[in-house]
């Protein structure tokens, strides 16, 4: 029985040490987003090739998907750039600022939203 009372002691003070660990050590914010500029985004965004996979207007192409616009938050955005997963290269921050890539992810914002389905005549039934 005494061990019973050690055991919750122990995990009582666990608790109370992890508890105010936290609370003394927030998680760092993530930096805000640098302002993009659509027009130096488009100029980026041909420049270093986006156009070949995700077609010219960014609405996705043979081997890149549609990427704009409001298709992920700009963090996801930035992430993906940095560290691709699939056939994506990883552009580092050697190749695109983080300024650049507010850029880009500007212009692809500004892109227009693509025509809903029912208004196109060919697609009608």
């Amino acid at each position: 029985m005494f061990r019973g009372f050690v055991t919750v002691g122990v995990l009582t003070l666990a608790a109370a040490v992890a508890a105010s660990a936290s609370q003394q050590n927030p998680p760092a914010a993530k930096p805000a987003a640098p302002p993009g500029r659509v027009e130096a985004g488009g100029v980026l965004f041909k420049k270093v090739g986006c156009y070949q996979c995700h077609a010219n207007e960014a609405q996705g192409g043979l081997s890149g998907p549609r990427i704009g616009p409001n298709v992920v938050p700009f963090a996801r955005f930035s992430e993906y750039v940095r560290t691709p997963t699939g056939e994506m290269p990883p552009y580092t921050s050697k190749v695109l600022s983080d300024q650049d890539i507010a850029d880009i992810y500007a212009w692809v914002q500004a892109r227009p939203r693509p025509p809903a389905v029912t208004t196109i005549p060919q697609l009608a039934p």
